[in-house]
């Protein structure tokens, strides 16, 4: 693990507290803005929105798969951001690398914002959807390594866990922002919310992006870079180097698989699984949801703070281990909670009333517009109603509930079969008290997240050596989040239509969380006392 060198004394030339202050304010502010533009997507896609505008109807299963994948297609271009940014921002500064950034993330989801529906433009309107998609994941794989070594290196002694840990709450900030913006609009625009209004809060970004580039105009450049540009210190090859440098595969290795993949999928669970969740399988009021999730989020933002100032005490490496080992025990036991809450009555029915689908070649496929065989058609219509099955062998093709055979396996005879059974798919408000536990969960959820998430930007940016930081950080943190996380909601989606289990998905998140525990507890080295950032 490569080491900084010795500490050297502030000078007059250094950062006053109030300069600080404003790198912080600044750079949290920007990263806000940037991640709300690219959460209003999964936000709205949540919502069931974006599907009927951008791509084919008559498949709802579908449509949604194809609208998670499009939110994961930003995430699959940011480590190629990453690269081109890390780039620049090694060779030519940190300023003006996330200027541009953040730029380019603005004028994307306005874009998005302007482009005619499916209906209008057909095929068209998901492609431009897509290429505005990579637009703003090429961004914002230069966004946050920008934000986080800026604080990092104008960060003193002893504090840039806790400096930076502003930037990690600003990630989630983003998303409380886009919930808060969806919302507002909606009950603004509530008349025409389904024709255009929904278009608004993508159009927001316009503002938003003139705010951000006001305030980071008035920033200079971080006082490392400066240096290292006077000393001649400054990398060639960024990219290039940060493969050859000694001992930086291990640490690459370590900051994708142990650091950044693990942390990814935890928060990305607290925050975009609990939404669909709560609107999809426990088919709780849309508006509704969205409050409490975003209560949730915006209750736990004191989180990533509290454990990014601890780690400047305790180090880096004891709060995310203990992070992904809690996560480990308690996320199917959280889920179950918000789930029981939610809407008990739809769980007291699954539970007393398990649909059992048999035949002698039960396969469903997603993707198909229509199922091939009669059992494969009868998941689809279970898979598309939330409701969870599980399947059985058997020479003919038949439906129990609650150990009853279903006589009518229409669509009809079946949802009066499942009414008769309990299930009832009317949307619910949950109780005051059912809230309060549903909050709770989300809140230890965000804890968890926090954990893990608090102290990551003072880790990565100290794991790294100045000269090549922007580039090395970047890379194997955006692969982690883009790959792992990003197309965590796709995943998860597609485990919970192939099973027919609404907690499946889960699995994915616990199988990503046990690899990185294990490669953080025998590869990551701590990196707090060994050398600050910004030397």
């Amino acid at each position: 693990m490569a080491t900084s060198a010795p500490d050297t004394p502030r000078g007059a030339d250094e950062p006053s507290a109030l300069d600080i202050k404003l790198v912080i304010g600044a750079s949290s502010l920007g990263t806000i803005f940037e991640w709300y533009d690219f959460f209003i997507w999964g936000t709205l896609t949540a919502s069931g929105i974006l599907q009927a505008s951008f791509f084919p109807s008559g498949n709802d299963v579908l449509a949604t798969l194809l609208a998670w994948a499009t939110f994961a297609v930003g995430f699959a271009f940011r480590p190629l951001g990453a690269i081109l940014f890390g780039y620049l921002g090694d060779r030519l500064g940190r300023k003006y690398t996330f200027l541009v950034t953040i730029t380019v993330m603005g004028v994307a989801t306005a874009g998005i914002g302007l482009i005619p529906g499916y209906a209008v433009i057909g095929a068209a309107a998901p492609l431009l959807i897509i290429a505005l998609r990579i637009a703003q994941g090429l961004a914002l794989g230069g966004e946050y390594g920008g934000a986080a070594i800026y604080v990092a290196e104008h960060s003193p002694p002893g504090k840039s866990g806790f400096y930076t840990s502003f930037i990690q709450a600003s990630v989630a900030g983003g998303f409380v922002l886009s919930l808060a913006v969806v919302l507002a609009a909606k009950a603004i625009f509530a008349p025409v919310w389904a024709d255009w209004g929904w278009r608004v809060p993508f159009l927001f970004s316009i503002l938003l992006l003139a705010v951000s580039l006001y305030m980071r105009l008035k920033l200079s450049e971080s006082p490392v870079f400066q240096k290292m540009r006077e000393e001649g210190e400054t990398s060639p090859n960024p990219f290039v180097e940060s493969f050859t440098w000694p001992g930086n595969w291990k640490r690459l290795f370590v900051a994708l698989f142990g650091i950044s993949a693990g942390l990814t999928v935890i928060w990305y669970t607290a925050m975009f699984s609990v939404l669909s969740f709560l609107q999809g399988p426990m088919r709780v009021d849309p508006t509704t949801s969205q409050l409490i999730t975003g209560g949730g989020a915006l209750a736990g933002l004191f989180w990533f703070i509290l454990f990014g100032r601890l780690s400047d005490r305790v180090g880096r490496k004891k709060p995310i281990v203990i992070g992904y080992a809690l996560t480990l025990l308690l996320l199917f036991p959280l889920f179950w909670l918000i789930g029981s809450a939610a809407n008990p009555g739809l769980e007291d029915a699954a539970r007393r009333a398990p649909v059992v689908v048999s035949g002698p070649e039960c396969s469903y496929d997603p993707f198909a517009d229509k199922q091939a065989e009669q059992c494969g058609q009868l998941l689809d219509y279970f898979s598309k109603k939330g409701v969870s099955y599980t399947t059985a062998q058997a020479p003919d093709t038949g439906v129990t509930i609650g150990g009853e055979a279903i006589a009518d396996t229409s669509p009809a005879g079946l949802d009066a079969a499942l009414a008769a059974a309990g299930y009832d798919f009317s949307r619910v408000i949950p109780s005051a008290g059912s809230i309060a536990v549903i909050l709770f969960a989300i809140i230890v959820l965000g804890a968890l997240a926090a954990a893990t998430y608090g102290p990551v930007a003072a880790l990565l940016c100290e794991m790294f050596p100045p000269r090549i930081r922007y580039s090395s950080m970047s890379i194997p943190y955006h692969i982690g989040t883009g790959y792992f996380g990003g197309f965590l909601p796709f995943i998860s989606q597609y485990i919970i239509a192939k099973t027919g289990d609404v907690h499946a998905g889960l699995w994915y998140t616990m199988g990503v969380v046990a690899l990185a525990l294990v490669v953080t507890l025998f590869g990551l080295k701590e990196t707090a006392g060994n050398g600050e950032a910004r030397l």
